[in-house]
């Protein structure tokens, strides 16, 4: 192997040590695990709370939409914490930059209230 081969020789055995750690605790689990089953044991279990009615509720897609643009705004926001604290080596073309993104942004956000995304009914 060459030398720049051998840098890959530590993500290797990362990789070979992770897996060989799930395929062993997923062996390990069904010869280990219980063997016995029964109704109560089977049964689902949230918060001490019995399930009533079916789980197959449809879901307003309002909810999803919601969610989405909450994390498409989070990530957002994530790209402002580097760039302020490299605002002055930055410069004006930073700042131009920052401009740019933040108007793009804005756009997007005043599209997503026209369209009512964010209004609750």
């Amino acid at each position: 192997m060459q030398s720049d081969q051998y840098s890959y020789l530590p993500i290797l055995m990362q990789l070979i040590l992770a897996v060989g750690f799930v395929v062993g605790t997923i062996i390990i689990s069904g010869k280990l695990g219980p063997k016995r089953t029964s109704e109560t044991k089977d049964k689902n279990f949230e918060c001490g709370i019995e399930s009533v009615g079916n789980a197959r509720i449809p879901f307003s897609v309002k909810y999803f939409l919601v969610a989405i643009l909450f994390v498409l705004f989070d990530v957002e926001v994530i790209f402002l914490y580097p760039w302020a604290v490299n605002f002055k080596e930055l410069g004006i073309e930073g700042m131009l930059k920052m401009i740019v993104f933040m108007a793009l942004l804005l756009v997007g956000f005043f599209y997503i209230i026209k369209k009512k995304a964010l209004d609750w009914e």
